[in-house]
This record gives structure tokens, sequence and C-alpha cells, in this order.
């Protein structure tokens, strides 16, 4: 593998989480995931639910989930502006399923109403983080 990098960041709302050198970044785009290696073409794309994998420049990786959000991407940086992230490691999958069906009980009550689309946004993220933690 080449030894060059690029810049990676990931920010979300609270904190900048992310911030060194890379190898590879694969970023669940809305088009469907892509990879990022060095001098990679300039592009920008909306994020799905999902996990941001990288590969740091001594071939360290880590899986980060992210809820949605934006990436940035040029020959010499990616930059992801997250909704919500979370390291893969600390997602717990009996809370995660205790939440889902939290949400599906509260989704039963919301039939009709304008927050319908809330639940079914929410019940998506907590889906994608059940699929990330399994």
């Amino acid at each position: 593998m080449s030894n060059k990098t690029f810049q990676f960041e990931l920010v979300s709302p609270a904190e900048k989480l992310i911030s060194e050198p890379a190898r590879y970044v694969s970023v669940p785009g809305s088009e469907g995931e892509f990879g990022v290696l060095p001098g990679h073409s300039s592009l920008m794309s909306s994020l799905k639910p999902g996990v941001v994998t990288f590969k740091n420049a001594d071939n360290g990786h880590e899986d980060i989930f992210v809820a949605g959000g934006f990436a940035d991407v040029t020959a010499d940086n990616v930059t992801i502006l997250a909704e919500e992230a979370i390291s893969v490691a600390a997602l717990d999958k009996a809370d995660l399923e205790k939440e889902l069906s939290q949400l599906q009980s509260d989704l039963k009550l919301a039939e009709g109403t304008a927050d319908k689309k809330r639940f079914d946004l929410k019940i998506e993220v907590v889906k994608a983080k059940l699929h990330a933690a399994a």
C-alpha cells in the first residue's frame, strides 16, 4: 500500500472527533457507499445513516456510526460533517433494541399525525445502528 495520506476530519455538532492523516476512508453516501484514497476527485455527498471506516497513517482503523450529514472530498482532504457520530464499539445492541421497540410503540400512537415522519426517521437511524452493532 502507498505511503500517501490525506487529511481526514470528522466533525459532529458537539465536537471535532477526528483530525488526522488517513490512507483510506469508506463513506455511506446517500447514493451508495464510496471509498476515498489520496488524490480522489473532488465531490460533495449527503450521507445516509451508516458506518464511516477509516484507516490512519499507521494502518490502524476505526469504525464510526454517523446518523447522516455531508462529506466534502478533495484530493488532499476528506471532511465529514455528521449529524450524530459514535464509535461502533460503543453501540449497545440491547439498548438499541429497547429503543427501537419504544419508537415503534410511539409510532403507532403517532399514526395520522405530523409526528409520524419524525418517528420514521428515528426508527431508520436506530435500525442502522443495530445493523452496525451486529
